[in-house]
């Protein structure tokens, strides 16, 4: 089964991968003003939105399902888990991506002795044990952590909720299998391989990829640029939309 991805706009494609238990309806915010621009693809990734799941239920999996609906070369823009599925495809696949856009995303999401700056092993595995005993309320949470800290935090927690079950209840075992991918991914080891230019949209009040995570890539990676706002925190699209597409517009063209 084909994956679900609303198109819209004209111009250079323009492939949109959203976070964890998200779909691609949390970019309609944004994407109205970037198909301004570009050929704008909201995609929902396998196992969320209205997509089906892939088996088994990888990193790797998801960027060749993702990366299989388009053969042809594709900006590609991923938030937090999308930012992974991103990369990958760009690692496996560097004629395919022509330029890559990271929002609040990061090569290694649970914390290693070499890299203390991440959430805790600990954190991501209570959220995995509360999704059995209450899921509707552990999903809730995780968003909550998504807006704490941020200018106009408010606003963008009642954005992420009200999106949250816009495309039905996504599967707690897809949702379980998730939160393995953000403990285990660690992609640094390969980031000297990244061929595209990339664009990092980081905030400096976010709780769940810190700004040291944006400023450590910029560092590391071959052609990078930096947009780190100061009073975002990890969902700088919707704390900040103007900025937001003015810069990815800047960068893409």
């Amino acid at each position: 089964m084909s994956l679900h991805i609303e198109t819209l706009g004209r111009g250079p494609n323009l492939v949109m991968l959203h976070g964890w238990a998200m779909h691609g309806g949390i970019w309609h915010g944004v994407a109205e003003a970037l198909a301004e621009h570009f050929c704008v693809h909201l995609v929902d990734l396998p196992g969320h939105g209205l997509s089906p799941a892939v088996e088994p239920y990888s990193l790797d999996a998801i960027a060749e399902r993702v990366a299989g609906e388009f053969p042809l070369p594709v900006h590609v823009l991923g938030w937090s888990l999308g930012g992974a599925v991103a990369l990958r495809w760009a690692l496996s696949h560097p004629s395919a991506v022509d330029k890559l856009v990271l929002v609040a995303s990061s090569p290694c999401f649970a914390q290693r002795e070499d890299w203390p700056t991440a959430m805790q092993h600990e954190v991501l595995g209570r959220f995995a044990q509360e999704l059995q005993a209450d899921y509707e309320g552990t999903l809730k949470r995780f968003i909550a952590l998504q807006a704490l800290g941020g200018q106009a935090s408010r606003e963008v927690l009642k954005a992420l909720q009200a999106r949250l079950f816009e495309r039905g209840r996504p599967d707690p075992v897809v949702m379980r299998q998730g939160l393995d991918i953000l403990r285990d991914v660690d992609l640094r080891p390969e980031l000297q391989h990244l061929d595209p230019p990339t664009l990092l949209i980081y905030g400096e009040r976010d709780g769940l990829t810190p700004a040291p995570v944006g400023r450590w890539l910029a560092s590391r990676l071959p052609d990078a640029e930096l947009e780190m706002l100061k009073d975002s925190a990890h969902a700088p699209f919707i704390s900040h939309p103007e900025r937001f597409v003015e810069r990815v517009c800047q960068f893409l063209k």
